[in-house]
């Protein structure tokens, strides 16, 4: 028997308070409860990194959680992540090298991408950028545009702080 609750987080920097039912996921109630809709619900099982979010700073596949586990939490979704300085430099390589398509993979790409690319250096290795996108799933590019656009971004990154 499911019962509701509130729930108070901060998603992308606001406050919100929302009643969830107990059995009601969070990219359920991010996109409905919050209209925050960069998550996507894609595959339900965690696979295809469709509705990857950071959840107090870890990167969590929100169709596996539910909305109560959440209570006092920070969520970032690749909306916020998306604007902020390295977000803004991928935004641009990911349509520059055709990555964007569909759109449903977009958010969990950006969202590893962004907080992972720094790690990798100015020039990542092939290796690299395949375990940096792992948990992704994209069913349109064929992926060579976002090991371009990671590419891209970890160069103009490098050449921003130097």
């Amino acid at each position: 028997m499911t019962h509701r609750e509130t729930v108070h987080m901060k998603v992308d920097g606001a406050a919100v308070e929302i009643r969830v039912d107990s059995e009601k996921l969070l990219l359920h109630s991010l996109r409905e409860d919050v209209r925050a809709t960069a998550p996507k619900w894609g595959c339900g099982t965690g696979d295809c990194g469709a509705c990857t979010v950071l959840l107090d700073g870890e990167a969590v596949d929100s169709c596996l959680v539910y909305a109560l586990e959440c209570d006092g939490s920070e969520v970032l979704t690749a909306r916020s992540l998306s604007v902020t300085a390295v977000g803004l430099i991928l935004t641009e390589e990911l349509e520059r090298s055709g990555a964007v398509q569909c759109g449903i993979c977009t958010p969990g790409f950006v969202v590893a991408i962004v907080t992972g690319i720094e790690r990798l250096g100015p020039v990542p290795t092939r290796d690299q950028v395949t375990e940096l996108l792992s948990g992704n799933i994209c069913r349109c590019t064929g992926y060579r545009p976002f090991y371009d656009a990671v590419a891209a971004t970890a160069t103009r990154i490098d050449q921003r702080l130097v």
